[in-house]
């Protein structure tokens, strides 16, 4: 037995949509000279703060292991989900990396 619950607000005549009546421009955005530079900063202040903060857990992971290596941790899960971390964010590190390269690779083999 099909399940008719809810069908009755859609029942009724399809109707075409009524045509769009406007403009529509397909054209860049024009950005100002001040607004790339900002876009180009911040690309770059953002990747440096990524690799910072890579840099500061791939740190506290080597730290919690020598804790526990000397004792003053004494649950290996803490030390686990530390190196856990820095792994996954070195590992999205080199990603961006990669196709930062690859992106490079391939405007340079563009002939003008």
């Amino acid at each position: 037995m099909i399940n008719t619950i809810g069908t009755e607000k859609f029942a009724g005549p399809l109707v075409a949509p009524a045509p769009f009546k406007g403009t529509v421009s397909l054209g860049k955005p024009k950005l100002t000279e001040e607004d790339q530079a900002a876009n180009k900063s911040n690309f770059g202040e953002m990747f440096q703060g990524f690799v910072k903060d890579v840099n500061h857990m791939q740190n506290t992971a080597g730290e919690s292991i020598q804790k526990l290596i000397a004792g003053e941790i004494k649950d290996p899960h803490q030390v686990m989900l530390a190196v856990g971390e820095a792994k996954m964010a070195m590992n999205l590190l080199l990603e961006i990396r990669n196709k930062v390269l690859e992106g490079f690779r391939e405007i340079m083999q563009i002939r003008v």
